[in-house]
């Protein structure tokens, strides 16, 4: 099992606290760093001093990491046109060395939209399906070729198609938990599907689903890879995880009932329960950026027992 890193910077971060925990991510052995792509803070927190953009941040890191996979969990439709992203993606893969991957969706924090001005429109489900359409088609135009496209919500007239991702394929990264459009936008476009912070016995009906959506159009359901992002809270007894858990304003029972929480023997147990329930790849929310020793504690006690 793959075990990434997911963080909210939203909630309060500067890029440096940012770049040390991708820093630390790398250091310390892990698959990959993503973040949050949001612009306000959630709940009490009071995402001082303010939000920082999820692709300006990655570029950032691309130029100050050399190994870990970067990447949005996820993007939202709303905060940029489809050619504007397939260009940062692209450029951020190419000053990465192609360690890019795009997690894309509808966006549904309203308040985000109305504070800084952006529209968001009540029906995103097509903006969604277009743009991931238009994203995966501009890639795969060969050089030299033009790029058209005329839907219901954009509009593309003899692109270029500029520039090109380093990777021959991007990956893209669909999730969410619907019943059938969901499942049907990862089977045509996905490389990846995710689960995000799913209920536990959820999670093989919804895999089910996806698969079931991938041999419908002809596609076999093992180029997927199945994921859940969960938030993460260790700590090496019982009094630094509950000092963990207030940290972040979470209660350990709770915790333990929905996230990798616990001592390392119980996320080491959690972690085997989501395999066995189909679970390839693990993004593990950290929702304290200043908490360094919580990513080596789980690099050190956590990861070893997994192999």
């Amino acid at each position: 099992m793959r075990l990434r890193i997911f963080t909210e910077p939203q909630q309060g971060g500067t890029y440096d606290d940012i770049l040390a925990v991708a820093q630390a991510t790398e250091s310390l052995g892990f698959d990959a760093f993503f973040r949050s792509d949001h612009y306000l803070a959630m709940g009490d927190a009071s995402g001082l001093p303010g939000p920082t953009d999820a692709w300006t941040t990655l570029a950032g890191l691309a130029r100050e990491t050399r190994r870990i996979r970067l990447g949005t969990l996820v993007s939202s439709v709303t905060f940029r046109p489809p050619g504007i992203l397939a260009i940062q993606a692209a450029q951020v893969d190419q000053m990465s060395g192609g360690r890019v991957e795009l997690g894309l969706g509808t966006g549904w924090f309203e308040r985000e939209h109305l504070a800084y001005g952006i529209p968001f429109p009540r029906k995103r489900f097509g903006m969604l399906e277009e743009q991931l359409e238009i994203v995966t088609g501009l890639w795969a135009t060969p050089v030299g070729q033009s790029y058209s496209f005329a839907g219901e919500h954009y509009r593309l007239v003899d692109s270029p198609a500029l520039p090109k991702p380093v990777q021959a394929r991007v990956p893209v990264i669909v999730g969410g938990g619907g019943p059938q459009r969901t499942p049907a936008l990862a089977a045509r476009f996905g490389t990846e599907f995710n689960l995000p912070f799913p209920e536990f016995a959820d999670i093989p009906g919804k895999f089910a689903g996806v698969r079931a959506a991938c041999t419908a159009i002809g596609r076999d359901p093992h180029e997927l890879v199945y994921s859940a992002a969960l938030i993460a809270v260790a700590g090496r007894d019982e009094a630094e995880f509950a000092r963990r858990a207030a940290a972040v304003g979470r209660e350990p029972a709770e915790l333990r009932q929905h996230g990798v929480a616990g001592t390392a023997s119980e996320i080491v147990d959690r972690l085997g329960a989501l395999a066995a329930d189909g679970v390839e790849c693990v993004y593990l929310q950290i929702m304290d950026l200043s908490d360094l020793d919580h990513l080596d504690f789980i690099a050190r006690e956590v990861v070893p027992q997994l192999d």
